[in-house]
């Protein structure tokens, strides 16, 4: 199961175990519980604080659990924890064991202060990369709670229970028999989730705090960037982020980032967050913005205020809140979200697997989900709006090149349709004719875009026509004090190197707006004499 190379680094990590645990399997005479046998007995051998154990009774086979040795509890697998779930199986084997997870110790007292019995089933695939910082979430709190229970299932391997509980998008978490969640969701919004007093203590945290030299509302590329830049000029600089990372945290392959040959986007975004740490910025995460109050006066205070009621202040703002998929806007999305409506294929493609699929959007991106949904699925059709593809030349002809791909141009999409409970088609019209079609299928990806996160400027900030906020060529908004930089703004086309780059501009006109406000000059008491 293990490559060499792979058994000499898990044996590495293995030796930080601090006190033995036990692999407690459940297994029947399936081929999948010979081969999670074969990984747990490999595991077993790469460290004398390791022991396997066959005598599991759990009714899901196969799975096992990670226990303190003595005890039965623990975190449980009903999966072969590799591809992207790897590292969750290795954190989780080491926190069993003692090593302490990098969490802030707040977290670890919030999570042990809940009081309730609760029960977490988190339904993965082994594909998405959404889904290890909800895995290990999960796994996180039954280790340091006895009250909480986490199983992780792969969505793949328990094909008919997926099917039972209609789950159609990972991650998805239900807590005790009812749905808890779906989507990325860190450590800190399920706890937050969870401890009902979290959002008040929060605001009160906010509100202590003095001034910042620059406030980075947004934690993307380009608030990554502008955070860098502003701290090195040895100001005070502050980041509140609804999610470090932003939208780079979805996308499954980066390979058009100078210097960088190929990376992921969970690797960029901890990998920016790491970066941002070094310099001392203050990161503020969870934080999403409600309203920005300009500066009264001029080189006065501006005040962004927060959802959970918390206001920040600064004497120059640069706003980086990025943009979010781009909904379809037609009848069923929003009631068919998560029940076969979904926006990352890469996540919840395998749920979907021999079954018939559609993807809504002809760009890159809808032809690259087009592409990889094919060697999954039985029959994916591709709804374009405009009467021809719009990706890439070399994307469009290995499209074409795929029997099991249906290509619809010129269409429209009007419904997506159901039965109440999941999607089972989606209608079209022929823009050319004006016929309505109707594809009868399982699941629906939709690929057409994104929207700028504005909605809370709206009457303060100047905004394009779409939505985006209006910025001259050195990142300045109609407010003085005030920047943007990234997807959020008229700037085109979005990438992650513009927004980077967007962003250290961005907060270099900040730090020039700084140095050109007048000093205050305090007359001496003898000359008031």
């Amino acid at each position: 199961m293990l490559d060499t190379q792979m058994q000499t680094q898990l044996q590495a990590y293995l030796q930080n175990l601090r006190t033995p645990i036990r692999l407690i399997a459940s297994l029947d005479d399936s081929a999948k519980s010979a081969e999670l046998r074969e990984l747990l007995l490999q595991i077993a051998g790469l460290s004398d604080k390791v022991s396997f154990d066959a005598s599991g009774t759990d009714a899901r086979r196969p799975s096992f659990v990670i226990a303190k040795e003595g005890e039965t509890r623990g975190v449980r697998f009903a999966a072969i924890p590799l591809g992207h779930e790897f590292t969750s199986l290795v954190l989780a084997l080491l926190w069993t064991g003692g090593h302490p997870p990098k969490v802030e110790p707040q977290v670890i007292e919030q999570i042990q202060a809940l009081d309730a019995e609760m029960n977490f089933e988190v339904y993965m695939s082994l594909s998405c990369h959404n889904c290890p910082d909800v895995v290990q979430a999960a796994a996180l709190m039954a280790i340091y709670n006895p009250k909480i229970h986490t199983t992780v299932i792969d969505g793949g391997m328990y094909q008919a229970e997926v099917d039972t509980r209609q789950v159609m998008a990972v991650p998805m978490v239900f807590m005790n028999d009812a749905l808890f969640g779906s989507g990325r969701m860190t450590l800190e919004e399920i706890v937050g989730k969870l401890d009902s007093n979290s959002d008040a203590r929060e605001a009160v945290k906010l509100n202590e705090k003095a001034p910042f030299d620059v406030l980075i509302v947004g934690g993307g590329p380009a608030g990554a960037a502008a955070a860098v830049y502003a701290a090195r000029k040895g100001i005070r600089v502050g980041v509140a982020a609804e999610r470090f990372g932003g939208q780079v945290n979805d996308t499954m392959a980066i390979e058009n980032y100078i210097s960088v040959l190929e990376t992921d986007g969970p690797k960029m975004a901890a990998a920016m967050e790491a970066q941002v740490r070094h310099y001392e910025v203050d990161i503020m995460n969870l934080q999403r913005a409600d309203k920005v109050v300009p500066a009264a006066t001029p080189g006065g205070l501006t005040q962004v205020h927060m959802a959970n009621g918390g206001v920040l202040s600064a004497r120059t703002v640069i706003l980086s809140t990025g943009a979010r998929w781009r909904n379809v806007n037609v009848p069923g999305e929003e009631q068919y979200k998560n029940k076969g409506v979904a926006y990352c294929p890469h996540c919840d493609g395998p749920l979907f697997k021999g079954k018939r699929v559609a993807v809504i959007g002809g760009g890159n991106s809808g032809v690259e989900a087009a592409i990889d949904l094919a060697g999954l699925v039985a029959h994916v059709s591709l709804v374009e709006f405009a009467d021809a593809l719009k990706a890439d030349a070399v994307l469009v002809n290995k499209l074409k090149s795929l029997p099991n791909v249906s290509i619809h141009v010129n269409a429209q999409t009007t419904e997506i349709t159901g039965d109440g409970q999941k999607v089972n088609g989606l209608t079209y019209k022929d823009r050319a004719d004006e016929t309505l079609h109707h594809i009868e299928l399982a699941g629906v990806f939709v690929q057409i875009g994104l929207v700028p996160n504005t909605e809370f400027l709206k009457g303060t900030v100047a905004l394009s026509k779409f939505g985006e906020i209006v910025v001259d060529a050195k990142g300045h908004t109609n407010l003085p004090g005030v920047f943007a930089a990234g997807d959020v703004t008229t700037v085109p086309y979005k990438q992650i190197v513009i927004a980077a780059g967007e962003g250290a501009k961005a907060a270099l006109s900040a730090f020039d707006y700084l140095i050109r406000q007048p000093v205050a000059v305090s007359t001496p008491a003898a000359a008031l004499a």
